[in-house]
């Protein structure tokens, strides 16, 4: 099983789940997405296979989240945009299994995709 984890390595939502991760025995690829940006398209794959609309995984306390320019009534495309733009207003982490994914938030909800409740 291929877990890859979307993350900012300075998060402290991350570094929980590296732990939980490492305490459980779970090996899995991080991907630190400010040094590798999404594409419009990795993004919009991913966020599909969470269930969750775009704005869902917002981070909208984030400065950039104004310079951005949506809102809740912005389309998911435009959302999408923004995201790839502004990476810092992506939530995080999010956990990729296969074709399913999860915005480990709370963390514990990474344990569910894996399997290891």
């Amino acid at each position: 099983m291929n877990i890859t984890v979307y993350e900012k390595p300075t998060c402290t939502t991350c570094r929980k789940l590296n732990k939980l991760f490492t305490e459980n025995g779970v090996e899995w690829e991080k991907v630190n997405y400010f040094i590798e940006p999404f594409t419009e398209k990795k993004l919009t794959a991913l966020l599909k296979k969470t269930g969750l609309r775009p704005y869902d995984v917002l981070r909208r306390n984030e400065p950039d989240y104004k310079l951005a320019g949506i809102d809740k009534d912005s389309n998911d495309a435009d959302v999408i945009s923004a995201m790839v733009r502004y990476p810092a207003i992506i939530q995080r982490p999010i956990v990729e299994v296969g074709d399913e994914a999860v915005l480990a938030r709370p963390i514990e909800k990474a344990l569910e995709i894996i399997g290891k409740k």
